[in-house]
């Protein structure tokens, strides 16, 4: 459909306007609709709905004209409807990350907006009735178990995740010393195997932090620019700062100026700048659990493809970044990444029965393999299908975490899931462990299998969408944070 310049404003809901649309072309919207409701209950798919909507218009000259005008927009922005004589139920996404339902009465084209959830029954009525007018029927509201939590709204922030978090802290904090003492207690955390970093217990005040950071400032910035932070350490010490700060004179006196400027006038351009610098993260610890998880000979076995390649490859950018980082803040840390996956003892001839191995092309990162285990506690020893694996995945977790405690000697600072049985793990151990998650999300099946979310019972026997489903809304909602390779994965595609 051809981009078409419309009245339509933000701020008008679909079921205001769709009424005044549908009279102005009453008689052949009446045909249109006649022809959803005809062959009696089902979904339709965007496709299906517009080919309906040109078939119902015998004039050329009067279907381009509907089509082009804002009928034609509302339906064009309909992902699927669902049809219960003599109802049409339409979900409309007319802008990224923004939805409305419309119900559609075929006779009179009256229109009357739902709720989400009424949407949700209108469809579950489809393939399961008794179960949709049950009001006894399991409903979880997983935004009601988290009110403190700030959203977005706004399509514009989609994708700018670090900027909104920015913007939000700036809110809550206004310059007052009261304000910024969670501010205060966060950097008193911060620690590398004990040793404090940035600042010290003697800083108990915001103003003993301010006054420190001033200090601080004016002394670096009489020094040559590329002074060694270690020529200058004593004197931060004395005044209550730790290492952290940067690896020379200029680099410190620009992480200083960055957090006294939060402390004074809070903005999020500053504090996006300062958290950049903040040494928080050393050990990162990544899951990518089912297939044959490996650097060769693995590509084309079972459930074993891109998304090896794609793990791979991140760990090898962090390591990098981390390294830089580590580096800029003028730290002698040995950064350490664990890709955690399943041992396979009956491996095929690849390296998948090897407990720890290096990651080509990387220092301080490896995979690490941890075996299922039967329900007797020996190790399985074939491959398993990753629609198979959930019956071992919690035993999975607590196995997998006292290998990593071992091996990093400590809670990693990152937990990060890959593909629904990562991410399940993943938020298992960053739960029991108090670890910063973040959920990669990609390559869900429920964008796999058409239709998989309303014919799940059918397909369950052989893919356990229940188990999956119920997992992904896990992983999702106990996150920090979610990654995507793109805005589409996030938001959709373009309406046009």
């Amino acid at each position: 459909m051809a981009s078409t310049k419309l009245s339509f404003k933000r701020m008008d809901s679909v079921a205001e306007t769709m009424p005044d649309a549908l009279r102005q072309s009453r008689y052949q919207m009446k045909r249109c609709f006649q022809r959803y409701v005809s062959k009696g209950r089902r979904l339709l798919k965007n496709q299906q709905l517009m080919e309906e909507l040109e078939r119902s218009l015998d004039d050329k000259v009067e279907k381009e004209k509907l089509v082009e005008g804002f009928l034609g927009y509302i339906i064009c922005s309909t992902q699927e409807a669902v049809v219960l004589p003599p109802f049409v139920a339409f979900a409309v996404r007319m802008n990224p990350g923004i939805w409305e339902y419309v119900k559609v009465h075929a006779d009179d084209l009256s229109v009357e907006g739902i709720t989400p959830s009424e949407y949700l029954k209108f469809k579950e009525t489809l393939y399961d009735e008794k179960w949709a007018k049950d009001d006894n029927s399991l409903e979880v509201d997983f935004g009601a178990l988290d009110l403190s939590t700030p959203r977005l709204t706004l399509p514009s922030s989609i994708g700018n995740g670090m900027q909104f978090v920015s913007k939000f802290m700036s809110s809550k904090l206004n310059g007052k010393p009261e304000s910024m003492k969670p501010l205060l207690d966060y950097l008193l955390t911060l620690n590398y195997r004990g040793e404090k970093l940035m600042v010290n217990d003697t800083i108990d005040t915001v103003n003993k932090l301010q006054t420190a950071l001033l200090l601080a400032e004016v002394f670096v910035s009489g020094l040559p620019k590329f002074t060694p932070y270690l020529k200058f350490e004593q004197r931060f010490q004395e005044w209550g700062l730790e290492k952290g700060w940067g690896e020379n004179a200029e680099r410190c006196k620009e992480t200083l100026n960055f957090l006294s400027e939060v402390l004074q006038a809070p903005d999020p351009i500053n504090m996006e700048k300062f958290f950049s610098r903040v040494p928080s993260i050393f050990n990162i610890v990544v899951f990518s659990i089912h297939g044959y998880f490996g650097q060769e000979k693995v590509l084309g076995l079972p459930d074993t493809g891109g998304q090896v390649v794609y793990i791979l490859d991140q760990v090898r950018s962090m390591e990098e970044e981390l390294l830089q980082r580590i580096k800029l803040q003028g730290l002698h840390i040995t950064p350490k990444i664990l890709v955690l996956t399943r041992l396979i003892p009956d491996s095929k001839g690849t390296k998948c029965n090897v407990e720890l191995e290096p990651v080509e092309n990387t220092k301080y990162s490896h995979i690490l393999r941890v075996p299922f285990k039967t329900e007797d506690g020996k190790d399985l020893r074939q491959w398993v299908s990753r629609f198979d694996i959930y019956p071992y995945l919690e035993r999975y977790a607590q196995d997998a975490s006292t290998k990593i405690l071992d091996i990093l000697e400590g809670k990693p600072d990152l937990i990060i899931g890959n593909y629904t049985d990562g991410n399940l793990v993943a938020s298992l151990m960053s739960s029991k462990l108090g670890v910063t998650q973040g959920t990669i999300a990609h390559a869900l099946e429920k964008t796999k299998y058409e239709d998989s979310d309303t014919k799940w019972r059918e397909l369950d026997q052989k893919y356990h969408f229940s188990c999956q489903f119920t997992a992904d809304m896990i992983a999702m909602n106990t996150t920090d944070f979610i990654i995507t390779s793109t805005y589409q994965e996030i938001a959709g595609r373009s309406v046009y």
